[in-house]
């Protein structure tokens, strides 16, 4: 595999702390890896619509690094609750693998499942597994609605409705689990429609360091039922 343009290293090395993220040069190395391999695939299997370096470093990287953060401190109260037991985190049309393996690249300690119904997207997130040995990292080719195992978090990046998203992942999410979606703009028209049974806890506004567009995350759980 080829090095990386140093200018893409550097890039990332002074984007982590806008992001307030601490990495090893094990982990950089390992995300412009992933970098490489996107777009070395990219050429004959279309994963993904942007095929500029440095967009995919800004629009696909950075961005998906700016969802650790936020899910870092969700995790301290379901950590706190459980101490003792792994987390299991689902990407649900993970597509090329974002945010899900930069993810598994970056907490090694979270069991990353990413799914996809298109083959070969699968495939790729396998082949990703297996290339950067990232035993925590396994993709999967189904859809999304089959899956029954319990996921502590359900995560997405611009993959559906949040009524789509959250009735189609609901066998998925463990008891007290939570759903992470990443947006764009704030979807009040799509919160306002989400059904009793789910709930919308918190929504936070992200910042990408050279991305000049919105972008937010919005956290979700089952609603409480009454007594």
């Amino acid at each position: 595999m080829t090095t990386a343009p140093a200018n893409h290293r550097q890039v990332l090395e002074q984007a982590l702390p806008a992001l307030g993220l601490t990495l090893d040069a094990t982990q950089i190395t390992a995300l412009l890896a992933y970098l490489e391999l996107i777009q070395k695939w990219t050429k004959v299997y279309n994963l993904t619509a942007v095929r500029d370096p440095a967009e995919m470093l800004t629009h696909h990287l950075l961005d998906s690094l700016a969802a650790l953060a936020p899910l870092d401190r969700q995790l301290q109260s379901l950590r706190a609750a459980t101490p003792d037991a792994p987390i299991r985190l689902l990407d649900v049309g993970s597509g090329a693998g974002l945010p899900g393996i930069v993810i598994a690249i970056c907490r090694p300690d979270i069991t990353v499942h990413c799914v996809d119904t298109v083959a070969k997207k699968a495939a790729f997130i396998q082949q990703v597994a297996v290339t950067l040995k990232l035993p925590n990292l396994r993709g999967l080719h189904a859809r999304v609605e089959s899956l029954t195992e319990p996921y502590d978090v359900v995560s997405s990046r611009a993959f559906a409705s949040l009524v789509d998203f959250t009735n189609w992942s609901g066998g998925a999410l463990a008891e007290r689990g939570i759903w992470m979606a990443m947006k764009g703009k704030h979807p009040g028209d799509e919160i306002a429609v989400l059904p009793a049974t789910v709930e919308v806890f918190h929504v936070e506004q992200l910042k990408v360091p050279g991305l000049d567009a919105e972008r937010c995350m919005v956290w979700m759980r089952r609603a409480l039922a009454d007594t």
